[in-house]
């Protein structure tokens, strides 16, 4: 990360995925990174966005290893337990919605909330989550999968917001809501994710250096893996 400065420190959360694991490795090889602390559901302390509690409590237990200069939020929840993407509105299940919206942006949410008092100031520091190009309400053309496109462009909201908060306290940080593409993981598994999606050291990659080449006036932003700007 050629824009934080030297000796940066980074937080991944959702480091248990394919994509978080990924954006883990990528920052350990980077000899500009001085720290690199990766959080899920079996690390210490354990990060689980089913367990708001964690979130505060993982925070609060972290309070004297900052400041860190980048935050990344790598979780995302598209069919479990309580239920697979909707293909018409009939299929609609209240337990499946509020699970989406618990994970995809509840706990992205109460992420930003617990861990924004931490991120460096008077210095460039990045946060950025992980969004989907199917939560864009002007790209939505094909409609289904209602609870999974309503909860992460409810998470783009919660970036623009935060966003400009911040920005108040912190000028010289970025928020970003990031599409990673179709990337060969658990989450696409079942939909030929293997077939079609990228190995997520390269969705990584990118993402990384899309990040890495945003500015302040780009804080709040909706973008893709390519460096697209994403229509909210």
């Amino acid at each position: 990360m050629h824009s934080l400065p030297a000796g940066y420190r980074a937080l991944v959360l959702g480091a248990s995925g394919a994509i978080g694991g990924a954006l883990a490795a990528q920052l350990r090889g980077d000899p500009c990174c001085a720290t690199v602390l990766a959080l899920g559901r079996a690390s210490t302390p354990a990060v689980d966005f089913d367990a708001p509690d964690s979130i505060a409590a993982a925070a609060d237990s972290l309070r004297t290893q900052g400041p860190w200069h980048l935050v990344l939020v790598a979780t995302g929840m598209l069919q479990g337990p309580t239920g697979h993407p909707e293909k018409r509105l009939a299929d609609l299940r209240a337990v499946h919605m509020a699970a989406s919206f618990a994970v995809n942006t509840i706990g992205p949410a109460l992420a930003l909330a617990h861990f924004a008092p931490q991120l460096a100031r008077g210095e460039r520091s990045l946060v950025a989550v992980l969004s989907a190009k199917v939560g864009s309400i002007g790209d939505n053309r094909l409609g289904g999968w209602v609870s999974y496109r309503a909860s992460k462009a409810a998470l783009n909201m919660v970036v623009k917001t935060a966003a400009i908060e911040l920005a108040r306290s912190h000028p010289q940080l970025v928020v970003a809501a990031l599409h990673p593409g179709t990337v060969d993981s658990a989450l696409s598994a079942p939909f030929r994710g293997a077939q079609i999606g990228r190995p997520a050291r390269d969705a990584a990659r990118d993402l990384l250096a899309v990040l890495d080449g945003l500015q302040p006036q780009a804080s709040g932003g909706f973008w893709a893996y390519d460096g697209q700007l994403l229509p909210w």
